[in-house]
């Protein structure tokens, strides 16, 4: 068992994939639009329309090249430009805020609640409040993010968003299939993020998708897409577009990813079941849950947090050289760290654990280093707690995708239990 690499969360083929991509390739629809960009697109208005219990919904959805090029576009579209400032979750991946900068706006970062890890609804309001009174105007957009598939609190976040008018971009990336009280994440507010990365609850090698509130709004982002052009026989701009619609070969992996995906939303749930089982009795470590009945989390990835006090085998090793083997090849890493400390790490005891079970062959990552802690954006304004940064100290991400078995999980988590130094 131990021979095996067992990795944090890859998606599964179910199938079907090749059917649409073949067919592709026999009608030359090999460009950014046609039959399973469209198909694709219904199939997933099909699915974000679904309220359990309920009445359902008519959101439109645009199909494009990646999560990000949604955010960037629903901010666009919210009428985000220079000088403007956009609230954004602190705790999160880089993708929720750079678009933020590309539009030459400032990230306003606010700190999580923490039971959800996400971005808390108290704090948030005192945000604009502040910076009303410190520039004289209301944020321009609130970025909540669904934090490794846990859902935000929408109630609370909807309800300071109204009251300020303040359209909510919702960054449920991680959170395909989540649910806040029966409804799918990303339908409640102006836009909703969704990301099909390779690493995702179901995947098109690449790409992403906006939920929008009418075909009109659909239809503007849809434009954007596609490089602003005008409806002349000839390539007439009028504005700055975008190349971001997805490809009609990678739509048609996505269509055949539709099949699974209930299947894959049952699997990292159960995986959730699992861990909360076979962790039960391991001293030191603890699995992050849902809050409570309306969080209807897909657990896109599980994660732990460990006790500071918790002891590691090995973990005297930790941060002891600059890590090399990540650069390059499918990490997508150029630069090379110049030392292996920052200012905000995590535990020495919680990269003790990750390097172990590295060398069992298990793939663990920490936790998202917030945004606010990251260089690049240290001169933006920062509503703290301390919530994500203690987190960042203490969490780990554990494997959970389709491809890990209840042996595999059994493994882990004996893996976990040897590394512990009584």
């Amino acid at each position: 068992m131990a021979k095996e690499r067992i990795l944090l969360c890859v998606s599964h083929m179910g199938g079907r994939e090749m059917d649409f991509i073949n067919e592709a390739f026999k009608d030359n629809w090999v460009v950014p639009l046609g039959p399973n960009v469209n198909g694709f697109e219904a199939d997933l208005e099909a699915f974000v329309n679904n309220v359990e219990g309920g009445t359902p919904l008519d959101k439109k959805v645009v199909a494009l090249s990646s999560g990000t090029a949604a955010v960037h576009l629903a901010l666009l579209n919210c009428g985000v430009g220079p000088g403007d400032e956009v609230i954004v979750q602190s705790f999160t991946f880089c993708a929720s805020t750079n678009p933020v900068k590309y539009l030459g706006a400032t990230p306003v970062f606010v700190d999580s609640e923490p039971d959800s890890w996400n971005i808390d609804p108290v704090l948030m309001e005192d945000a604009i409040k502040d910076r009303i009174a410190k520039t004289g105007r209301a944020p321009k957009a609130i970025v909540p993010v669904a934090l490794y598939g846990m859902p935000y609190n929408v109630d609370a976040i909807m309800d300071v968003a109204n009251r300020y008018g303040i359209p909510v971009i919702e960054d449920s990336a991680e959170g395909f299939g989540s649910r806040w009280g029966g409804r799918v994440l990303g339908t409640f507010g102006r836009y909703g993020v969704m990301s099909f990365n390779g690493n995702k609850m179901i995947t098109t090698s690449g790409g992403g998708a906006l939920i929008c509130r009418n075909a009109e709004e659909r239809n503007k982002i849809m434009w954007y897409a596609t490089q602003a052009r005008e409806s002349y026989p000839y390539y007439q701009h009028e504005a700055i577009g975008y190349n971001y619609r997805m490809s009609n070969i990678s739509a048609g992996i996505g269509r055949g990813q539709m099949y699974i995906a209930e299947e894959h939303i049952a699997h990292h749930r159960h995986v959730q079941d699992m861990y909360r089982e076979l962790l039960r009795d391991v001293p030191g470590i603890t699995l992050h849950e849902a809050p409570g009945s309306m969080y209807e989390s897909n657990f896109w990835l599980c994660t732990i947090t460990i006790d500071p006090a918790l002891r590691i085998k090995g973990q005297e090793r930790a941060y002891s050289e600059v890590i090399t083997n990540a650069v390059g090849g499918a990490a997508g890493v150029i630069h090379t760290a110049r030392e292996a400390h920052t200012d905000l790490e995590p535990n020495a005891n919680v990269e003790g654990l990750r390097m172990y079970l590295n060398e069992q062959g298990i793939e663990t990552r920490p936790l998202w280093k917030p945004m606010h802690a990251q260089p690049v954006f240290k001169d933006c304004p920062a509503y703290l707690n301390g919530v994500s940064e203690g987190l960042f100290r203490i969490g780990l991400c554990i494997p959970a995708g389709p491809a890990v078995t209840d042996d595999h999980l059994r493994f882990i988590v004996d893996s976990i239990r040897n590394a512990i130094i009584d």
